[in-house]
């Protein structure tokens, strides 16, 4: 891949882009740390925390169905949603 002949790939970048997609895959965070050869899982959460695609995944599985009782309070709030369009 041309893109790749200015880049600097090292046997890290390769060892942390596999345990990523490991993640994505589904794989228990726990066997990527046995196969990472991690001795705590907060040294492996840390690819759980960068990886923001299985975050929206699962953030969108625990969505809460709106009912049929009319906007969300919340949406009448200018003020809070004001301070979340800054963000």
């Amino acid at each position: 891949m041309p893109s790749l002949q200015r880049k600097r790939v090292s046997p890290h970048t390769i060892r942390h882009t596999t345990a990523t997609h490991l993640l994505r895959a589904g794989v228990d965070i726990n066997t990527i740390r046995a196969w990472l050869g991690h001795v705590s899982i907060e040294t492996t959460n840390i690819y759980a925390e960068i990886d923001l695609a299985t975050k929206a995944k699962a953030l969108a599985t625990c969505a809460v169905q709106p009912d049929d009782s009319g906007p969300p309070i919340w949406k009448d709030n200018r003020d809070l949603l004001t301070f979340l369009r800054s963000l």
